[in-house]
């Protein structure tokens, strides 16, 4: 015997409403095909019979209500016996025919007509919402039966028999049907599908919808049509769109510190997510560093246009252009009081003075505008406006919300930029000052010295180079770079250099500088706070140069080696050993000695020159000295060379300063100088008196003998009474008349104050009185220089 659900899942597939014609005895007079294939009985089998013949179980209702004397109520749930000998449950219903005595029984699958009921409750249900758009469509796509209505979405409703066609856009209409008629072809769902959609009558607004759609099916299971849900989405497309668009400015605004890029990355986000085009004005004093003045009312703003996206018309005003003068009105009241703008090109040409200003801010084919301050810290630092062209809906509250947010952000980071480019100038400039004029020219050499400030966020670090005038025609060349960054590196920078200065005019060689160097760095750190000593400290090179025996003394103090580049073109890394860093004490700096000819180019430099790219230090010395190699021609002028240099380094800015310093050596002739050696006996003064004085004879210096002899003769006196050695005497002729008095006692000279009644005292008094200046040196080895010199120049 079957089930019932087996009899019954045929018979709901087969069977839709069956139809029994009963007389007032419940008879069967006429069996529809329906039955028969509902219960699997023919009209031959059935007809002619009680019905309840066909009944498994009581109905349950009672007999006096039966219209027709049998226990069959008008209406209820039964089982009827099917002919395979299984039952099927059915929803029956009597109904009389009037004005015969016979009734009509329905019946139908229980669970189809549950199905039927739930159905239609569930239609009603959607019908009635008024925020789901139902659309009901036959297999030609018509409208059967919908709920939109023209409020729902802003549009007009579709009637019965309608087209989507009548009623949206032709354009949405095709992708709409487009999707309908596959799913009514694949019987495939659609869910969630985003639709543009506008209205045929009014192109505007513009709503996102999501489509949903599937297809409905006739008994037989060919398709009867499509059922579309329709769900208003542009407030959650806006509010993602919104989301977004903040996220890309928190991500991309503010990775700057230069306040053009700044202003560009604001431009790129809202360009073309929040319209078409757009600008960006600053006041002149936040691009120098400054800010801006608080002021009110038309006139000059003192802004000037930065920076640009999207179509920017070329009549427009140009970037680096001042914004010419607004008047007064409204809208710019609102803008300096930090509030956002939406304008027309109408409403904006009536606002300004002059109508031909429109072509400077009104882009051809624009239809709505927004005006929105960079606002920070009470300050209006400038302006960014933006024009819808492409996109069709104007800009409303939302939007000028959505742009002051942004614009905030914005505001902020150009405000640290703003701050960082006051620092950087502030620490540039006191760096800049504190380092030597660019080129000099001495009788020892001439120079040329760049400075090239580290970029791209980096801090300005403590790098340095120097060019001392040492007595007797030497010059000191240094180079140096202090650990750290910003302005306490280059405060520390500026202490170095001044007491490298001091400690080069006593004259000492170049290793006892450095170690006095050490000892000074050492103090620093001492004074400094504990947690900032380990950022104490630097590198140095200390070169003397002697145009007269033509020889360069070097010291190193954890700096890279110098680079010689020869008159024959050759090039070499001068050996030098680096010594410790200055400020970590305990090990002592070692002096080199090279010969230079004259015409030969020392290049000095900082790490930051050959560490570029990511180079190590010896790539990085190799490509220098091959640059060098290349660039240094006969006669090449030494700032062209450095220039040279530096181009090669491309436009990015280096992440760490570098100060380069390249000195041509010169040499003194041979014929300008003069020396004798005495012995330590009084008689030698007058042997040492003419000897200068012939010299000065033979060079045409007699107008400097007289002076020149009672230097010669103080000096000489001095060497002989207090030394035991011999005494040697050097003249050099050049811009200055250089007079050295050697002698192998290291006691040092002082100058003093003698009373009316000493008899003697007088002597470095009077050769401090006859010279332009005076000093003394120790000796490399034993012994000291005293010298004076005298200026050549006319009427000195």
């Amino acid at each position: 015997m079957r089930s019932a659900a087996g009899a019954e899942g045929r018979t709901v597939r087969s069977a839709v409403m069956a139809a029994v014609v009963l007389d007032g005895a419940g008879t069967v007079l006429r069996w529809s095909q329906a039955a028969a294939e509902l219960l699997g009985r023919t009209a031959e089998e059935v007809c002619g019979r009680p019905v309840r013949a066909l009944f498994a179980e009581s109905c349950g209702a009672e007999d006096a209500a039966a219209p027709y004397g049998a226990a069959i109520p008008a209406g209820a749930r039964a089982l009827l016996r099917h002919r395979s000998g299984g039952t099927v449950d059915v929803t029956l219903r009597v109904l009389p025919l009037e004005p015969s005595a016979e009734y009509l029984m329905l019946l139908a699958p229980t669970r189809q007509v549950t199905d039927w009921e739930h159905g239609a409750c569930v239609l009603h249900a959607l019908i009635a919402q008024d925020r789901i758009g139902i659309v009901i469509h036959d297999e030609n796509l018509a409208v059967v039966r919908t709920n939109i209505t023209p409020e729902l979405f802003g549009g007009s409703a579709p009637p019965p028999g309608s087209r989507l066609t009548d009623v949206i856009s032709p354009q949405d209409a095709g992708a709409t049907e487009a999707a309908l008629r596959q799913v009514l072809e694949t019987g495939a769902p659609l869910i969630g599908r985003e639709l543009r959609m506008r209205s045929s009558q009014k192109p505007e607004p513009q709503r996102v919808l999501s489509l949903s759609a599937f297809r409905t099916e006739g008994s037989a299971g060919a398709p009867a049509g499509v059922v579309a849900l329709f769900t208003d989405t542009t407030g959650q497309q806006r509010a993602r769109r919104e989301l977004d668009l903040l996220k890309e400015a928190a991500t991309r605004i503010g990775g700057s510190l230069d306040v053009t890029r700044t202003a560009q990355d604001l431009l790129d986000v809202l360009v073309p997510s929040l319209g078409s085009l757009g600008w960006v004005s600053l006041a002149e004093a936040v691009l120098s560093g400054d800010e801006p003045p608080k002021a009110l009312g038309g006139g000059d703003q003192h802004l000037r246009r930065v920076a640009s996206a999207g179509p920017y018309p070329s009549h427009f005003i140009r970037l680096g252009e001042v914004v010419p003068r607004l008047p007064y009105t409204t809208v710019l009241q609102d803008f300096q009081e930090g509030r956002p703008v939406i304008f027309d090109p109408e409403s904006l040409a009536a606002a300004l003075e002059d109508p031909a200003q429109g072509r400077l801010f009104v882009p051809e084919g624009a239809h709505s505008g927004m005006w929105a301050p960079l606002f920070a810290r009470g300050l209006v630092l400038g302006g960014v406006t933006v024009w819808r062209t492409k996109q069709a809906d104007p800009y409303n509250g939302q939007d000028a919300d959505m742009l002051m947010e942004i614009a905030s952000r914005a505001a902020l980071s150009v405000d640290n930029a703003r701050r960082y480019t006051r620092e950087h100038r502030s620490v540039l400039a006191l760096q800049q000052r504190l380092l030597p004029p660019a080129t000099t020219r001495t009788p020892a050499a001439e120079t040329a010295g760049l400075y090239l400030p580290a970029g791209g966020g980096a801090d300005i670090s403590g790098d340095w180079y120097d060019v001392i005038p040492l007595p007797s025609l030497r010059v000191a060349l240094v180079v140096g770079d202090v650990i750290g960054h910003g302005l306490y590196a280059t405060a520390t920078m500026g202490r170095l250099r001044t007491a490298v200065r001091t400690l080069a005019d006593v004259e000492l060689d170049p290793t006892e500088l450095l170690t006095h160097m050490d000892d000074l760095v050492q103090q620093f750190a001492r004074e400094t706070h504990p947690g900032h000593r380990d950022t104490v400290g630097g590198t140095c090179l200390y070169a003397v140069y002697d145009p007269v025996v033509r020889r360069c003394f070097l010291a190193s103090a954890g700096h890279p080696p110098p680079v010689l580049i020869r008159p024959d073109g050759t090039v070499e890394v001068v050996v030098v050993p680096p010594g410790p860093p200055l400020g970590v004490g305990g090990l002592p700096f070692e002096t080199t000695t090279i010969d230079l000819d004259p015409g030969s180019i020392l290049a000095l430099y900082t790490d930051g020159l050959i560490t570029r790219d990511g180079l190590d230090v010896d790539s990085g010395l190799r490509r220098l000295t091959d640059r060098l190699a290349a660039l240094s021609g006969p006669g090449r002028a030494l700032d062209d060379i450095g220039r040279a240099l530096l181009a090669d380094l491309g436009d990015a800015p280096p992440r760490d300063d570098i100060a380069f310093l390249l000195a041509r050596t010169r040499a003194v002739p041979a014929e300008n100088t003069a020396s004798w050696e005495f012995p330590a006996d009084p008689a030698v003064v007058a042997e040492a008196r003419l000897a200068t004085t012939c010299q000065l004879s033979a060079w045409g210096l007699d107008e400097l003998a007289f002076t020149t002899e009672l230097i010669v003769s103080e000096l000489v006196t001095n060497a002989v009474r207090y030394t035991r050695g011999p005494v040697g005497l050097r003249l050099i002729r050049n811009e200055v008349l250089v007079c050295e008095v050697i002698d192998p006692s290291n006691t040092q000279p002082r100058l003093r104050r003698a009373r009316w009644t000493d008899e003697g005292g007088r002597g470095l008094f009077l050769v401090a009185q006859l010279s332009t200046r005076w000093g003394s040196r120790y000796s490399q080895h034993a012994g000291k220089t005293i010298w004076a010199e005298q200026s050549l120049a006319p009427g000195a």
